[in-house]
């Protein structure tokens, strides 16, 4: 059965959708959350458009990632990579 168009499904079954274009910018996902504590009197779902592995340079849009472990030295790139992500994201 396909899945698509998953916001009408979720609207079939009363939910308030909210969909994000950008799921991986922390600003639009906040205020997407900011959004659903506002409805009243139905389940909220939030539909995101995300990056897999986003932040992670050897990782983004990478499939063989789908459910694979790193092992040390890949989960030290990552954090590295990620840390720095962070930073960047604090300065702004």
């Amino acid at each position: 059965m396909p899945t698509e168009p998953l916001d009408r499904k979720f609207e079939a079954f009363g939910f308030h959708v909210i969909k994000l274009k950008e799921g991986n910018d922390p600003a639009a996902a906040s205020e997407a959350l900011r959004a659903a504590a506002e409805v009243t009197g139905k389940p909220v779902v939030i539909l995101a458009a995300t990056v897999k592995g986003k932040g992670v340079s050897f990782m983004e849009n990478n499939a063989d990632w789908h459910g694979k472990a790193p092992n040390d030295a890949q989960f030290a790139a990552a954090m590295a990579e990620l840390k720095a992500g962070l930073e960047k994201l604090e300065e702004n």
